[in-house]
């Protein structure tokens, strides 16, 4: 398309799908040669088949079913799928997803400004870690560097948000130049595979990423920017709504397997299970393991492989026993068995009266307070130097049990180790929940944008409390929920770092101390427990020393990756599956 048609011919060309006959019409029209061979673009994950440069429904078929194994081909710009459907319905199948478009004469550049991170494109070999770790942790396929068809080809690139301060790799997107991907004579482009890290605290990533997209392909003289979003992810529609992207009809095909289960399936009864019970299950489906899910409410689900069937909540199996769980969800019980089994442990003590808790307090200086049996940070107030707050957070743990521990308070870092079949599988430093000021909003307005980010990315299972807590901790750094933050300052606005109250981890499996990695394993034959998440708080994770603090008999196995919680489990679970994934 010439300079001068661009806008009367986008006004032509809005709401009609691409297919084969127009895209041959407008080539012969622009005088270049017409297509003799259908193109594919090699993603690292699989390839897209741009489907209207195939002249036949027979021809795209056979190019879906020769997917490789573990890859995801998508067929797009399909404009007769039933046609397609016919060669093979049961193995193709039509994706649930919309195509939006955003032409560029409709963009409009961001009135704020985002700050903290930038774009760049993947570079190198720790770009590309960095992203699959992303990928893994949205439950993406990995990139594969080297099947990318290369740009110069009209392959795909890659651009990531890193965040200034820590460097991290926090968001990731990939574009695609249809000029170069296949002579389109439409000039356009389309995006792929946007994720951001469900544990990032800077605002508007996906939006600067998409943005940046769009403004570099309309550097490049393109005319629009495609995309396929599934048609229930209201979140991101909402984005793309904001932007200007509309509806285009036409239709992407897949092939079914494993990885696209869900898509051609439907929504089976596991779709109501958390994050914590649904890493398992998607393991064990997998591997072929029957499931049966009994309340999805509850995380509770069935495993059966062959003649051995397995009940679970969430990581909880039949594989622990009773004794063994009442050991770890009291924590007195929980103290004495790691003391005598000579691992570091603080000091404890039930609350009683007034005199007996100041005079704990005055031993210690600081102290923990939390429920004797409970969980997911309920009742937990940590760092308490003076009698009212004693008193204050007993009264509050009182809620969640009668009985409250009273423990030494040791400073440090909050690390999980995650402990299956007597040996270490991951550990991760747990940073308590933090706001980033912008100069504008208020920290009672920033956290609840954070626990909406939170929320959004752990399924419901993460959020920012604005309780008694969160309120001491803000006093305690001298402010309250109406101060505005400047632009760029950190705000850590919990001191406990339970993800269920908004915070987030940071791997660090590859560097754990051994001594640490012993103590874990130790503590673990010392309560006879095969699955275990063992709280530490320690100086740095490649340091010796150490304090136990708690043992969960039902550890999270979600939120580890790159680490294979899930599929260590499985393999303890039903050591006869491993290799069937």
């Amino acid at each position: 398309m010439k300079a001068h048609e661009i806008a009367y011919g986008q006004r032509l060309l809005r709401g009609q799908a691409p297919s084969y006959e127009r895209l041959q019409a407008r080539l012969a029209g622009d005088g270049s040669e017409p297509h003799d061979q259908p193109r594919a673009v090699h993603c690292g994950w699989g390839r897209l088949l741009i489907g209207h440069t195939y002249p036949d429904p027979v021809s795209l078929a056979e190019q879906l079913l020769d997917e490789r194994h573990g890859e995801r081909d998508i067929a797009l710009y399909v404009a007769a799928p039933q046609q397609v459907l016919a060669q093979a319905p049961q193995q193709l199948f039509l994706d649930p997803s919309d195509t939006l478009r955003l032409w560029f004469t409709d963009y409009r550049p961001a009135q704020r400004v985002f700050r903290g991170f930038r774009v760049r494109r993947a570079q190198n070999l720790g770009d590309w870690q960095a992203i699959n770790t992303l990928y893994q942790a949205r439950g993406m396929l990995p990139v594969d560097p080297d099947r990318l068809t290369p740009r110069h080809l009209g392959g795909p690139v890659y651009w990531l948000a890193e965040d200034e301060d820590s460097g991290a790799v926090i968001g990731s997107v990939m574009g695609l130049n249809h000029a170069k991907a296949f002579d389109d004579p439409e000039h356009g482009s389309s995006l792929w595979c946007l994720a951001v890290d469900p544990h990032c605290t800077r605002p508007g990533v996906g939006e600067v990423l998409v943005r940046h997209l769009i403004e570099h392909f309309m550097s490049r003289g393109l005319a629009y920017l495609d995309l396929s979003v599934l048609h229930d992810n209201r979140q991101a529609k909402r984005l793309y709504e904001k932007l200007g992207f509309r509806n285009l009809p036409t239709f992407a095909v897949k092939r079914k397997n494993g990885i696209n289960e869900r898509l051609f399936l439907g929504p089976g009864p596991e779709a109501g299970l958390n994050p914590y019970a649904r890493i398992i299950v998607d393991e064990a489906l997998r591997r072929g393991i029957e499931v049966q899910v009994e309340d999805a409410a509850g995380g509770l689900f069935t495993l059966s492989l062959g003649g051995r069937r397995i009940r679970c909540r969430e990581s909880l199996s039949d594989l622990t026993s009773a004794v063994t769980m009442t050991l770890c969800q009291d924590k007195c019980l929980t103290q004495r068995a790691l003391s005598n089994a000579g691992l570091r442990v603080p000091a404890q003590q039930l609350a009683g009266n007034a005199d007996d808790n100041l005079a704990f307090l005055d031993e210690h200086g600081a102290v923990v307070v939390k429920p004797v049996d409970g969980e997911q940070g309920q009742g937990v107030a940590v760092n308490l130097s003076t009698l009212e707050e004693l008193t204050q957070a007993v009264a509050h743990a009182k809620q969640f049990d009668s009985r409250v521990l009273l423990e030494s308070f040791h400073a440090g870092l909050d690390l999980r180790i995650v402990v299956i079949g007597f040996e270490v599988v991951a550990a991760a430093i747990r940073h308590p929940a933090q706001v980033v000021g912008d100069g504008k909003h208020d920290i009672r307005a920033l956290i609840e944008a954070q626990s909406r980010r939170r929320q959004a990315a752990t399924g419901g299972e993460s959020r920012i409390p604005l309780d008694d807590e969160t309120e001491r901790t803000l006093r305690a750094a001298g402010l309250g929920y109406d101060d505005v933050l400047p632009a760029g300052q950190r705000l850590a606005v919990r001191r406990t770092a339970n993800l269920h109250t908004g915070g987030t981890l940071e791997d660090v499996t590859e560097r754990l101390h051994p001594v640490l990695a012993d103590a874990a394993v130790r503590a673990a034959r010392a309560l006879e427990i095969p699955v275990v998440g063992l709280d530490f708080m320690v100086r740095d994770a490649e340091q010796a020393e150490y304090v136990i603090i708690e043992a969960n008999e039902r550890a999270g196995l979600a939120n580890h990756e790159p680490q294979p919680t899930a599929e260590r489990f499985i393999d303890l679970l039903f050591p006869h599956s491993r290799g069937l994934a």
